[in-house]
Order: structure tokens, then C-alpha cells, then sequence
């Protein structure tokens, strides 16, 4: 695919540890639950890039996206999710990127679609590097977008530090936030960030 835009990164390289077991093959509304979160990055991306761990089972993904799906594996084993970024940016083929968790199921397009535009904002007259949602005074690192080229650089030196966190990832981005005035809006119960850490994060049955 020559002409891509967008490329939707999904992190989906997690130990699940509070779960008790692969979260993000759980059903929610008849679908595992890491499906929701592709689906929704499918919507505004032109591919779709699945991270997992270095060691994981290739899951299966819905054959029902909008766009191509690619799934790759982290290059640094427990590197957590920035090494689990620095896989997606290495195969992504877009020049901006939507970054999300496949523990995020009701991520909402709407809010995605938000970030992607705020983008191609400026601060001093210089472009962004990322755009987040806040919330409660703090910036909240999934979902965003993110400019490809301009965060390489930064992930790849971090790989290699002490600091492997998304948040210690946005303190050396030029990054743009959605305040919750604005994106409230488009999601008033702020499902696009909310994720699933135990069984109890599911509705019942």
C-alpha cells in the first residue's frame, strides 16, 4: 500500500497480570475485546498496525476493518509500551499516527478523528509532535496522535534509557491537548479512555 496517511498503532503486548488471564481475547458484545480498539483506529487510519509481545500468540484480527491490518512484534522483550510504540513506528508506513491500547474497547472515532486534526496544529509557529486528551489537569497518553517522524527519534533514544514510560515519552514531545471542554463533546462519558485492567472493567453478561 503506497498511499497511507495514517497509520492506526495498536498496543497489544501486555502481561494482563490483574486480569488473571489474555484479556484482550475476553467477548464483549460478541467480539474479543482487542477487536473494538482495531475497529475503532480503523476508522481513521489508512492501515493498522497490531504490537505484540516479543513472545505472545499472533491473535486474530477481524476480517470486517475498513483497512489493511499488520501485526508486529515488540523488539524488546518486556519494554513495556514504549518499546511496543517503537515496533508500530518502525512499521508504520503513515506520516502521522493514532496511537491506542487493545484494552481500550470504547474508544470513540469521533475523538480520534479530533486528535488527528489538532495535529496539524502549531505552537510558535512550530508543528506539534503529539496530541492527547486531558483530563482532571493531566495529559492522558492513550489515545494520540502522534507526527511519526519527529517521535522515532525520541522512543528509540528513550529504549535505551531508564525512563521507559509513555508519560516520560510526552515530557520531551512538543505536545497539543484536547481539554476536556472540547472533547467531552464528542465523548460526554469519557469512554475513549477508559480500559480494561480487571474482569470487573467488563458489564456482565
Amino acid at each position: 500500500m503506497n498511499d497511507v496517511g495514517v497509520t492506526g498503532i495498536v498496543l497489544a503486548g501486555g502481561r494482563a497480570t490483574r486480569f488473571g488471564a489474555d484479556k484482550l481475547v475476553a467477548p464483549l458484545d460478541g467480539r474479543p475485546l482487542l477487536h473494538h480498539a482495531i475497529l475503532a483506529v480503523a476508522t481513521v487510519s489508512d492501515e493498522v498496525v497490531v504490537v505484540i509481545g516479543s513472545d505472545g500468540a499472533k491473535p486474530r484480527v477481524p476480517v470486517d476493518a475498513a483497512t489493511p491490518i499488520r501485526v508486529v512484534r515488540d523488539s524488546v522483550a518486556d519494554g513495556g509500551p514504549l518499546a511496543g510504540l517503537a515496533a508500530g513506528l518502525a512499521a508504520a508506513r503513515g506520516r502521522l499516527a493514532i496511537l491506542a491500547g487493545g484494552d481500550q474497547p470504547w474508544l470513540s472515532p469521533a475523538i480520534l478523528a479530533e486528535l488527528l486534526l489538532w495535529l496539524d496544529s502549531t505552537v510558535d509557529g512550530s508543528p506539534l509532535d503529539a496530541v492527547a486528551l486531558a483530563e482532571d489537569g493531566a495529559i492522558r497518553p492513550l489515545p494520540a496522535a502522534l507526527r511519526v517522524s519527529t517521535v522515532r527519534p525520541p522512543v528509540a533514544a528513550m529504549l535505551a534509557g531508564e525512563v521507559r514510560s509513555l508519560a516520560g515519552l510526552f515530557d520531551r514531545l512538543r505536545v497539543g491537548t484536547l481539554e476536556p471542554e472540547r472533547w467531552r463533546s464528542l465523548d460526554p462519558h469519557g469512554a475513549s479512555l477508559r480500559d480494561v485492567d480487571t474482569p470487573g472493567d467488563l458489564p456482565a453478561p
